[in-house]
């Protein structure tokens, strides 16, 4: 969509980065790393977001390593405000996870949302659509038809601090034993008065009802990580 010249774009963008320890009768490293921008104009929002996780563990005296965390994550959102609280979305997103055996999984969403909430301290909105998904779980490659029903909330609890939630269910169209459910939690406090630095802190969670052979379903992940917003 091209930009009107009545708005000039606004770009928001924050990066993040974690970092845990141990030494002592375990050896372990947990690494995260996040980016996101966003941007608004006229009836337009479009979103960028990028992560990364690397974790090992290692037995003192042992001379290797065992991988506890290798996930590679990316989307991308545009919204188009029909009126002040409805409008219509196109969403991408890829994952790489190689703990879960998932060597790659893409979707592709369209449909229609709406705020139910929408003002200057917290907003609520529901998102559904139809969709598509491609994946390799394993030796396994699928692809099928989805359905995505999304629910996103953000709260500002103070002028220094922030909450949000979000959780989505994709489920496939023609079996719907077979689903994805995604879900996040997070506080975030400025740490500086200009508010450029933050301490943020949120528990990820996803649960797939049909994993990769010998795979749990359900994995989770608490991280806490300083963000710098520019």
């Amino acid at each position: 969509p091209g930009v009107s010249l009545s708005q000039k774009p606004k770009w928001v963008s924050t990066a993040a980065a974690g970092l845990t320890l141990t030494r002592g009768n375990s050896e372990t490293l947990l690494a995260t790393i996040s980016g996101s921008t966003d941007v608004k104009w006229d009836q337009n929002e479009w979103s960028f977001g990028a992560d990364g996780t690397y974790g090992e563990t290692k037995q003192p005296g042992s001379g290797e390593a065992t991988k506890n965390a290798e996930q590679i994550h990316g989307v991308s959102q545009y919204n188009r405000m029909f009126s002040d609280r409805v409008f219509g979305f196109v969403r991408a997103e890829g994952l790489h996870d190689g703990l879960a055996d998932i060597r790659y999984r893409t979707t592709i969403n369209l449909g229609a949302g709406y705020y139910f909430i929408k003002n200057k301290t917290a907003d609520l909105s529901a998102e559904l659509g139809p969709g598509y998904l491609a994946e390799e779980l394993g030796d396994a490659r699928t692809s099928y038809a989805t359905f995505r029903f999304g629910e996103k909330f953000h709260c500002k609890l103070s002028d220094r601090s922030r909450l949000w939630q979000t959780v989505e269910l994709l489920p496939q169209v023609d079996d719907f034993n077979n689903y994805i459910v995604n879900a996040e939690i997070g506080i975030e406090a400025d740490l500086s008065q200009n508010k450029r630095f933050s301490l943020r802190s949120f528990l990820q969670d996803t649960y797939n009802n049909v994993p990769a052979v010998g795979r749990e379903r359900n994995d989770a992940k608490l991280v806490t990580a300083i963000a710098c917003k520019f």
